[in-house]
């Protein structure tokens, strides 16, 4: 009876996750049809734009497109149902492997989205002027090109990337995506059009269209506009981009089904997260260990947290004492950098007794100063990319960018270098593990407002020129914008090499002190 029980259960159990699986699918399947149907009603809508406007959203969403394509299986870790070694026990000839996986990849819900799409362009395109004939052959090129570059990042993917992806990889990845497009989609919404192109998206329009990424849609509006130059040359890169991506994908197939797995492939450590992803030296383990510390404990939580909340309110003081908001605007971003390079100020005081495992392993001070700045990075890279073109857009002042970039630069690297400097020099009691994070225990010594505040106070110094040449962007004009970029990042550089080397000296000298400061603070 027993048995009869369980088999029922486990029959039960099976056919429930089956039957999500199925949903799944079915969702994905709606959400792929209904972005398709809006894709194609806003393409078809361009045919009574003008031709410019049209070229500008056609060649930008083509580039979009076929990146999204090449990198987009590297980015989630798709598992590749046409992965040339599965048909390798079928006997099938190595040479005719390329164009059969090559057709076969036609018939897929993405290929049909793609297809529809520039079925769409290639109507809107022969409205405008291009001839009939020649805009359905480039359009087919396009197509090609585009499901091609989806074979090759599969292939890439299956080649150099391990096939269960770890979420700790992914987030990367996830983040990497977020610091480059933000700050583009930002830039975009912030110009005006009103009715024609911005000079600005019109000459970078017309660069995509002769890249690699956006030469068949920079072919189909060229005719349309009658550009016989610009025309030829985003033809001839459309083809021979076609002509690369079919070698590159017959070279993929061929070392797919001529080489043995990598034996190290089998120590993946699944499972180990951050350990397992990042790699297997000191640096790694103390980056790895400092990263679940940072994402897990709630008392770097709070500092986290409170260092966005900290830039926001930094305004109001300033609004109520009457700075202008354009000027008072630009205040948050150079905060939040200086208290995100100020945060690891202290970080060995919170390591508690599991300071001993560097000491004990014989690390040496430089792996472990520059392990430890890894979480701040991670945090504080993305945060200050999301935050500047915001405030640009809030000002509607992009002529800052380059400025405001390398002041949080220098605030943010200068402080992570003072930081790897003071955290072993004067380290000061903070909340025990488990405690609330806004207990403050007693200090043994006077050293405890040493520390921050010459990690809060040296990187102001030291960023100092570059805060003047900010101001002078601000007041005088944009010719010192490149100065102002290249002076923050130099000194943040500068900083954060000679910082974490010094902390590294004091680290391995000191390391006797600093066991005896955990176990008594």
């Amino acid at each position: 009876m027993a048995a009869h029980v369980l088999r029922l259960r486990a029959a039960l159990l099976i056919g429930a996750l089956r039957g999500e699986r199925r949903l799944r699918t079915i969702g994905a399947l709606v959400i792929v049809a209904a972005l398709t149907v809006v894709v194609c009603a806003a393409v078809l809508s361009l045919d009574e734009a003008p031709v410019a406007v049209a070229r500008t959203v056609v060649v930008l969403g083509g580039a979009a497109i076929l990146l999204g394509f090449l990198i987009g299986p590297i980015l989630v870790g798709a598992t590749d149902q046409l992965d040339p070694r599965r048909f390798a026990v079928f006997g099938v000839d190595e040479r005719r492997m390329p164009w059969i996986l090559a057709l076969a990849a036609f018939v897929s819900v993405p290929s049909f989205a793609v297809l529809a799409v520039n079925v769409c362009v290639c109507i809107v395109a022969i409205q405008l002027g291009t001839p009939w004939l020649v805009a359905v052959l480039m359009t087919f090129v396009g197509v090609v090109t585009t499901l091609l570059a989806a074979r090759i990042g599969m292939a890439i993917n299956a080649l150099l990337l391990p096939e269960r992806r770890s979420r700790e990889l992914t987030s990367l990845f996830a983040l990497a995506v977020i610091v480059i497009a933000f700050p583009v989609a930002v830039f975009l919404a912030s110009l005006r059009w009103d009715g024609h192109v911005p000079a600005t998206v019109a000459s970078v329009t017309g660069t995509v269209g002769l890249t690699p990424f956006a030469a068949p849609s920079g072919f189909l509006f060229a005719v349309a506009l009658d550009d016989t130059a610009g025309a030829w040359a985003s033809g001839i890169i459309a083809v021979a981009t076609a002509i690369v991506c079919w070698g590159a994908w017959t070279w993929l197939v061929r070392r797919l089904l001529t080489t043995t797995a990598r034996p190290f492939a089998s120590r993946e450590r699944t499972g180990l997260g951050w350990f397992g992803l990042l790699p297997s030296n000191a640096f790694g383990a103390i980056a790895a260990r400092s990263l679940v510390y940072w994402f897990r404990d709630r008392r770097y939580i709070v500092n986290i947290i409170v260092v966005p909340v900290a830039g926001v309110l930094s305004v109001f003081p300033l609004l109520v004492a009457g700075v202008p908001l354009e000027i008072a605007a630009l205040v948050p971003v150079p905060v939040m950098a200086l208290f995100f390079g100020w945060l690891p100020h202290n970080d060995v005081a919170y390591d508690s007794t599991a300071l001993w495992t560097h000491i004990a392993s014989g690390v040496r001070g430089l792996p472990d100063r520059l392990g430890r700045l890894v979480p701040v990075m991670l945090v504080a890279v993305p945060v200050l990319a999301i935050t500047v073109p915001l405030t640009l857009l809030w000002i509607a002042d992009w002529r800052l960018l380059f400025p405001l970039t390398g002041l949080a630069a220098s605030l943010l690297l200068s402080g992570l270098g003072i930081s790897s400097v003071v955290s072993v020099i004067a380290p000061y009691a903070v909340s025990r593990p488990g405690d609330s994070p806004f207990q403050q225990p007693q200090r043994p010594t006077s050293r405890g407002a040493f520390g921050p505040a010459s990690a809060f106070l040296g990187a102001i110094v030291l960023s100092v020129p570059t805060i003047w040449l900010f101001v002078l962007t601000i007041v005088e004009g944009s010719q010192y914008a490149p100065a102002t970029l290249w002076a923050g990042v130099a000194t943040g550089v500068g900083a954060l090499l000679v910082g974490t080397a010094v902390g590294g000296k004091v680290f391995e000298r000191d390391g006797e002190r600093l066991m005896e400061f955990v176990e008594t603070a």
